[in-house]
Formats: structure tokens, C-alpha cells, sequence
């Protein structure tokens, strides 16, 4: 299993970044354990075939999150699929800037997600906050289907509700948090591997300066954000003071979140 694990990170590395990440993940999915067993108590077993069906479709560029079927993010485990966009570290910004934000008020009762994906950013904060119940809002029928899965197998299923929608569009209700990750990619912006040929495009690109979500978002976002509440909104690392003005022009107050890296990754509002 050494062996075959080493040669599957050697085969990747010209491929991905995470090349020994990517084999321990696929060798942990294909022989039905989780990758910590892996890597502190591996089992004396033989190396499924299956294993290398899995590096070769990595090697084609599909994302090892849609060929194990699963993605950790933050304390949960999603399920997610080729359509719907894939949790990512970066996005874990919005849940800590939430925690630090609640840690010195009453914690949030209502949480809307907008643009809920497989229901990253609303089953996260449900994990956290026991009394809370959340909206996840998206506009692809197969992401909520995936968001609803979500919710159901993590026990969370009475305190979720999912809606096909547009943004905030006809909600009329205040929210304590509201999170959101919109398209933020502009066009000929460089991405991942394999990003742009598996990923929906509708989940990635925000119009010709990636800042089209952003300015049907800011009025909708001081409709529908409760007094004392908090807004937490992704966007790309160079898009802090163009994202910001369009806030700003609602006559909202904007900080800044940062990534581990110190680059700016999300609006709070």
C-alpha cells in the first residue's frame, strides 16, 4: 500500500498540487475508510482495482472531490457531485469572521445562505449554532437536491429549509447572518486544474469584471440584514475595494476578512 501510494502521488504531481493529498484521499475512499485510519493504523489489505480507476479519472483533471463523492468543510462532511460547486478552505473565512462575530451577542436565530451550493455555508453554521434555523437560497435545482441529501444525513434536515431562487429575490424576512459565496471568477482569470472543464460555470464566473452578483447583491443584502446582524461575503483576494464601493454606496458599513495567507477573502457587513 506504501508502494501504491507513492506511485500515485508520483503520477499526480505533474497534475496537482496536492499530489500525495489526492492519492491518500482516493486510496482512504476506495478502500471504505476515512484517511486518518490511513495514515496512522493502515490496514493490511490488498490495493483495490478500483484505486487506479480513481487516479487515472485525477490524472484526467477531474476533481477528487467528484470522484470520492464527498467534501469536509469546516466540522461536516458534504456530499457533492459533478453540477454543484465544491466546498473550499477559503470559504471557511465566512464561518470563522461568523463565530468571532456572535461570540460577543446573542447567537444568530435566523441564517440565510445565498447561493447555498450543496449547502456548505448553511449546514456549517446549523452545526454550530443548535438554535438556529437557516434558508439556503440557490438557482440550480440539482445543488438544492444535494443541499437537501446534506441535510438530512447530518441531522439537520428540520432546522433546513431550501428554496430555488433568485439571490434575496422575494424574501421578506430580517436575518441575524447571512453568508454568501458568489460567482467572483472575471474572464481569462487563472483557476485550478480541471476547475473550469468539471465545475458549473454558473457557480464561478461573475460577469465580465467578476463583480455582477456583487452589485444585485448589495441593495438585497440592506433589505433583508437584521439590525445587529451580520453579512459575510466572499470575494476574490483583488476584489476588496471595488466589491467593497458597491456596499458602501447602500450606505453599509464594510470590513474586511482575511485568509490565513493575509489576503483579503471576505466582506463583513
Amino acid at each position: 500500500m506504501t508502494r501504491a501510494l507513492a506511485e500515485a502521488a508520483r503520477k499526480l504531481s505533474p497534475h496537482s498540487d496536492t499530489a500525495r493529498l489526492d492519492a491518500e484521499l482516493l486510496m482512504a475512499e476506495a478502500l471504505g475508510i476515512d484517511r486518518d485510519r490511513l495514515l496512522l493504523n493502515p490496514p493490511d489489505w490488498t490495493v483495490p482495482k478500483r484505486y487506479w480507476t480513481m487516479v487515472d479519472r485525477r490524472l484526467a483533471g477531474e476533481p477528487v472531490a467528484y470522484i470520492t463523492g464527498r467534501r469536509a468543510f469546516w466540522n461536516i462532511d458534504l456530499h457533492v457531485g459533478p453540477g454543484v460547486l465544491i466546498p473550499r478552505p477559503d470559504s471557511e473565512v465566512l464561518i470563522a469572521s461568523a463565530i468571532e462575530w456572535f461570540d460577543r451577542r446573542d447567537p444568530p436565530r435566523r441564517v440565510l445562505d445565498l447561493g447555498t451550493g450543496p449547502g456548505t455555508l448553511l449546514l456549517a453554521a446549523l452545526d454550530i449554532w443548535h438554535g438556529a434555523t437557516g434558508l439556503g437560497i440557490d438557482s440550480s435545482r440539482r445543488a438544492l437536491s444535494y443541499a437537501s441529501a446534506n441535510a438530512r444525513r447530518l441531522g439537520l434536515e428540520p432546522r433546513a429549509t431550501f428554496h430555488l431562487g433568485d439571490w434575496a429575490s422575494g424574501i421578506d424576512e430580517p436575518f441575524d447572518l447571512i453568508l454568501c459565496n458568489p460567482p467572483y471568477v472575471a474572464p481569462g482569470a487563472e483557476l485550478g486544474p480541471g476547475v473550469a472543464e468539471h465545475e458549473p460555470p454558473e457557480a464561478l464566473f461573475g460577469g465580465e469584471d467578476g463583480l455582477s452578483d456583487y452589485r444585485r447583491l448589495a441593495p438585497e443584502i440592506a433589505r433583508v440584514k437584521a439590525p445587529g446582524g451580520l453579512a459575510a461575503i466572499e470575494i476574490g483576494f483583488d476584489q476588496a475595494d471595488s466589491a467593497a464601493e458597491l456596499f458602501r454606496r447602500e450606505w453599509l458599513d464594510v470590513r474586511l476578512a482575511h485568509d490565513l495567507a493575509g489576503r483579503p477573502r471576505a466582506l463583513l457587513i
